[in-house]
């Protein structure tokens, strides 16, 4: 009987080096089906053998019982063999550090030691409760029909999409300032509309500003406000828009292009939350979360003095890189269809899809202005287009056979391959050199060597 029971109970995948802690959370949820590792190999035979829905990881395991390397080596391989696993990680080597990194990496959640049994194990089942729900999502969205969407606005059946979707999602009800890289056209902003719908402040306004879209004497005004009479032109007293997000979200595009001495003021707010108006003196206490997005190598903008390393680091307490369209594979079908959806019916009812060349054409495309340019070339299709298909000759784009026409020989052919592979992998690793050369199969100087050879950045 009780070997019966024992197996509806859920699994509970306990990763501990502690024996006395080992038998301690053992016996502390009688609800759960306990197995206990206590190194990664054996976590590692663990999740293949009994696939637990929920995992506890103490991220100082042997050998670097004194440090995180272990541990966070153990979840990067859980996030890459079951992605939808909840991993909950302990520390108490740089706690917040250490927290914001694994959620990073795609762990569920974080508590410190010493343990507090009662408060871990509220975590463990609401991840447990979690997983249930999503297993749900996926078993209905497979018998209706998926819509390919996440984050609710988002298209995508990428995998590397739907990972920046989950790492969002993980990170919304969370204050840490959010950074999103990714070339533009890439849909940062609608990314940042779906942390904000995704988060707690969900409730109070999104706002946007294109830092790289006003001059420079007027950025100062649009984010912080001025009193009357300020400067000439002020005839009344006007909120910023970091004021007018109070409550919500302020998403900063193109971050990289504030200048500096804006720069300092900005870091200001961020370190104590208060901002002053233009022409006063007075400070306004704001509760106005912050994330960016920028196209540029900010790093390399630091090196040249040119953005400011301490606001970076406030900017960028979690980094979430973008993928670009050609490295979606099957993405820019799926868009294509929902854009002409909508654009057929605002304003050519008689296009009903697309013709074989044209889904040809889209799929063979590399897209150097990703989202965007695929969006604004249906546009255009859905207009120009004569019958009810749209044509790859609407689109605009060379055939399949003329775009190939460069990679006939094998080398180039190779090359080309390697391209696409290597992007996929980077995409996928989120730009961690370890890991996109653990996916490969290569090691991290081969992988330096390719890079190098094909003029690729991590």
């Amino acid at each position: 009987m009780s070997d019966a029971k024992s197996k509806v109970l859920p699994k509970l995948l306990i990763v501990e080096d502690d024996p006395g802690l080992q038998a301690q959370l053992k016996w502390a949820y009688p609800e759960f089906d306990v197995v206990i590792a206590g190194d990664r190999a054996s976590a590692l035979a663990a999740l293949r053998a009994d696939e637990p829905p929920v995992v506890t990881l103490d991220l100082g395991l042997p050998p670097d019982a004194d440090g995180t390397s272990e541990g966070f080596a153990l979840l990067d391989e859980i996030m890459a063999l079951k992605p939808d696993t909840k991993v909950i990680v302990a520390s108490g080597h740089g706690a917040r550090e250490s927290a914001l990194r694994a959620i990073a990496k795609g762990a569920y959640d974080f508590y410190q030691k010493p343990v507090d049994i009662e408060a871990l194990g509220l975590i463990v089942r609401r991840a447990l409760e979690l997983h249930r729900i999503e297993a749900e999502n996926r078993q209905l969205a497979a018998r209706s029909g998926e819509d390919n969407r996440v984050l609710g606005r988002m298209i995508t059946g990428a995998p590397e999409m739907v990972k920046v979707a989950r790492t969002i999602e993980r990170v919304a009800n969370t204050n840490v300032s959010v950074m999103l890289l990714g070339a533009s056209g890439t849909g940062k902003e609608l990314l940042a509309r779906g942390l904000h719908d995704a988060s707690d402040r969900a409730g109070g306004a999104f706002v946007a500003i294109n830092c790289a879209a006003i001059p420079e004497n007027l950025l100062e005004s649009e984010l912080f406000g001025h009193e009357k009479g300020a400067f000439t032109g002020a005839v009344k007293t006007t909120e910023g828009k970091i004021e007018l997000a109070h409550g919500g979200t302020l998403f900063l595009d193109e971050v990289g292009d504030i200048p500096l001495p804006l720069q300092v003021k900005l870091l200001r707010f961020l370190q104590e939350r208060v901002i002053e108006r233009i022409g006063s003196r007075k400070s306004i206490a704001v509760d106005t979360r912050i994330v960016c997005a920028t196209h540029q190598d900010l790093e390399a903008m630091i090196g040249d003095g040119r953005f400011r390393e301490d606001l970076f680091y406030r900017l960028a307490e979690i980094v979430i890189r973008i993928p670009s369209l050609a490295e979606r594979p099957g993405d820019a079908g799926l868009l294509a269809r929902a854009f002409l959806t909508r654009f057929a019916r605002e304003m050519n009812p008689a296009v009903k899809g697309f013709a074989a060349d044209a889904l040809a054409a889209i799929d063979a495309w590399h897209w150097p202005g990703n989202v965007r340019e695929l969006e604004n070339r249906v546009k255009r299709a859905v207009i120009m287009a004569d019958g009810k298909l749209v044509s790859a000759a609407d689109l605009d784009l060379a055939e399949p056979d003329e775009a190939g026409e460069a990679v006939l020989n094998l080398k180039a052919a190779r090359e080309a391959a390697d391209r696409r592979v290597i992007r996929h992998a980077l995409a996928r690793s989120e730009g961690n050199i370890s890991q996109t050369a653990k996916l490969l199969g290569i090691s991290r100087p081969t992988l330096y060597d390719l890079l190098k050879q094909y003029d690729l950045q991590a």
